[in-house]
């Protein structure tokens, strides 16, 4: 764990106690006078580190140690809508495209999207906070809604389109807005819409799955 999200965080002293303790004490072995790294949700740019003063069997105390600004970012910005798919499939990859340094997620109601997949945004927050402790991002994802690809192309009219096509993704690429589709594929009806877009797909023969491309996509624009 790269650094602590906490609520108290930036206070001249505080106490840890509950699922955090545990996990500090029981699971890290963290003991008098070590040293922590803690962030506030609020002002996630600054770092506090924090002396570990005392401990007793439910809670330690801290004192602040130093706040500095320190940002841990991607160099570009990637914006990915993507069509909806079964929000486990979501939830799998998302810790990954918070890792790689994906900026914006626009979800998007596609015609071969499954009615029956909701979102819950509290608990995707919830997996970008662990992931962003763990790999040391200090930028929020942001996460949105489109009703449909055409509302999307509206708004986002430089969007490109991953499909199946004859131009592949070349080595050097730079853009910022990419459209993946869910399982199936685009619609005839979207396809027709998508007319005016560029479509690129990857040098693979084998069929992606639409994780498997947000990730693949993903990884080929930011690393």
């Amino acid at each position: 764990m790269i650094y602590i999200l906490d609520d108290e965080a930036g206070k001249s002293t505080f106490t840890i106690k509950g699922d955090l303790y545990k996990y500090l004490v029981k699971v890290r072995r963290h003991t008098l006078g070590d040293i922590l790294n803690i962030r506030n949700k609020e002002d996630i740019k600054t770092l506090h580190t924090y002396e570990i003063i005392s401990i007793d069997s439910r809670s330690l105390d801290v004192k602040i140690c130093s706040s500095t600004v320190q940002e841990t970012k991607s160099e570009k910005n990637l914006h990915i809508a993507w069509c909806i798919i079964d929000s486990k499939s979501i939830e799998k990859v998302l810790p990954s495209l918070n890792e790689i340094g994906v900026d914006r997620i626009s979800f998007i109601t596609c015609e071969r999207s499954q009615n029956n997949f909701k979102l819950d945004f509290k608990r995707l927050e919830r997996i970008l906070e662990a992931s962003m402790q763990q790999c040391g991002r200090t930028s929020f994802m942001r996460f949105d809604t489109y009703k449909s690809v055409e509302t999307f192309i509206h708004e986002f009219p430089d969007t490109k389109v991953f499909d199946f096509c004859d131009k592949t993704l070349g080595e050097s690429v730079d853009f910022q807005t990419v459209l993946i589709g869910c399982e199936g594929g685009f619609s005839p009806k979207e396809r027709l819409l998508l007319e005016k877009q560029e479509v690129f797909r990857l040098a693979t023969p084998m069929v992606l799955r639409s994780e498997s491309a947000v990730m693949a996509v993903a990884s080929k624009i930011l690393l």
